[in-house]
């Protein structure tokens, strides 16, 4: 009997584990050893939900994990946790591994999976890794902000005098930032948003962003734009006193760094692997690394190729990686599956503002060398004589010519955001704005308006197309 092949994964989350799992279902272990490699101490557990564990809507940590360590071996997966990969060496099947203790040891592949994820963004600026500032990458992070958080607002509802409330400094204004910033608020910190961006979420056109500013100063958060920073102060005892910029001073009892993320892919990068314009791992459709049979790649530290225009793109999001690694352990498995690519959807939320985008934004369609018109509307979220109706802005652009749909952006209330999954589903079709205007969609006036709001705004981009010949 011909020993087990081996696959060894590189990476304990979503996208490793995912490949993990469905290798395992489609073949047992006398067929393929299966060995995954995890630097921290946990595995297959929802970053994207350490927020609304700061929050408070999640209780307890264990609620964000899918499935522990233990739960993988017990499913026939070695799971080795506090080991981390040091080197791959391509040319002779293996990696080599560090474990807590120091002991460094190469392990042999017949099929390597990377799945190492993102670095946060962390500038080399003075005081950066003082006491009190916190980023939020994984449930250590999540864990000892909460720590933080309940020694300096033990009144976790927020309901004390706003005068006497802790102060919180966060430092980026993308998803992480603004779900941070909610968090903090709910916690009953005083809050301000400091980024060097003109507008907050650069995910959105600068006037969409403008909207979500203008709601989040109504909620009571200052947001401080255009303005990087430069310092953050300590006091004697070294620990955080306030962030500095160019032009002020922001006291603080606690930093949290939502600056965003860049590919995991040093090793990859000195075992002489391709990478693309922003640094992630280059795949074909099948996530196996261009040029490199054995070797495959999914997740926060890949690229992906976008639909609308042919350009890779790093886009790391839970959705994308769970996807990535069910189509890498299908083909490791003998099976046949591709990744079709992105339209950039993403949603998220402040307090009750939901922002939401699909395909592209202007200066996307630009650098794509699309000809395009952009109408924005505002809507409501229901009926406009049925109680409870919420404003809602919507930005569309339209190919010129075509009328074909390239993009959508929608900030609002009450269901907002998840309309934006219409718009992702015409993106993927291919639809005109004219064809969108026509969907059959679900009307009665508890729930939207006669036209919804993404008709609205297809129906002013279609008269914009005629309008531009």
């Amino acid at each position: 009997m011909s020993a087990a092949r081996r696959m060894v994964v590189v990476g304990g989350d979503a996208a490793g584990m995912s490949a993990a799992a469905q290798a395992r279902r489609l073949l047992s272990a006398d067929e393929l050893e299966i060995i995954a490699f995890e630097r921290g101490d946990h595995t297959s557990y929802s970053a994207c939900g350490i927020p609304y564990w700061v929050a408070g809507d999640v209780e307890e940590r264990e609620q964000l994990v899918a499935r522990s360590p233990e739960e993988h071996r017990r499913r026939g997966v070695d799971v080795r946790t506090r080991t981390e990969v040091i080197a791959l060496d391509p040319d002779d099947n293996r990696v080599r591994t560090r474990d807590s203790s120091g002991a460094e040891e190469w392990h042999a592949y017949d099929d390597l999976v990377l799945a190492t994820g993102a670095t946060p963004l962390r500038p080399p600026i003075p005081g950066i890794d003082a006491e009190g500032v916190h980023g939020v990458q994984d449930l250590t992070d999540g864990e000892a902000l909460r720590d933080a958080i309940a020694r300096l607002a033990p009144d976790a509802a927020g309901d004390g005098d706003p005068a006497s409330s802790p102060l919180a400094v966060v430092v980026g204004a993308g998803y992480i930032g603004i779900e941070m910033a909610e968090a903090l608020v709910r916690r009953g910190f005083r809050v301000t948003l400091v980024d060097r961006a003109p507008e907050p979420m650069t995910t959105l056109d600068p006037d969409m962003g403008a909207l979500v500013r203008e709601a989040m100063n109504g909620m009571g958060i200052e947001t401080v734009m255009g303005q990087a920073v430069t310092e953050i102060e300590t006091g004697d005892d070294g620990a955080v006193r306030a962030v500095r910029t160019a032009t002020g001073r922001h006291p603080a009892d606690l930093v949290v760094l939502g600056l965003g993320t860049s590919p995991r892919t040093a090793l990859a990068e000195e075992a002489g692997l391709p990478l693309g314009a922003s640094g992630g791992l280059l795949t074909d459709r099948a996530m196996q690394v261009r040029g490199h049979r054995h070797i495959w790649a999914g997740g926060d530290c890949v690229e992906v190729e976008h639909r609308l225009t042919g350009m890779t793109r790093h886009v790391p999001l839970g959705t994308h990686a769970n996807k990535h690694g069910q189509i890498i352990g299908s083909n490791i498995a003998g099976d046949y599956a591709t990744f079709p690519g992105v339209v950039g959807t993403a949603v998220s939320k402040v307090c009750e503002l939901e922002i939401a985008r699909s395909g592209l934004l202007e200066a996307e369609a630009t650098e794509a060398g699309l000809q395009y018109v952009a109408v924005t509307v505002e809507a409501t979220s229901r009926a406009g004589y049925y109680p409870g109706a919420q404003p809602m802005h919507v930005k569309m652009l339209a190919e010129r010519r075509t009328g074909r749909l390239l993009g959508a952006q929608i900030v609002g209330r009450e269901v907002a955001a998840k309309r934006v999954d219409v718009v992702a589903a015409a993106l993927t079709a291919g639809m005109t704005v004219t064809d969108v205007v026509m969907l059959d969609l679900g009307y009665a006036p508890p729930f939207s308006p006669t036209y919804d709001p993404v008709q609205v705004a297809a129906r002013k981009a279609a008269a914009a197309v005629r309008a531009a010949g």
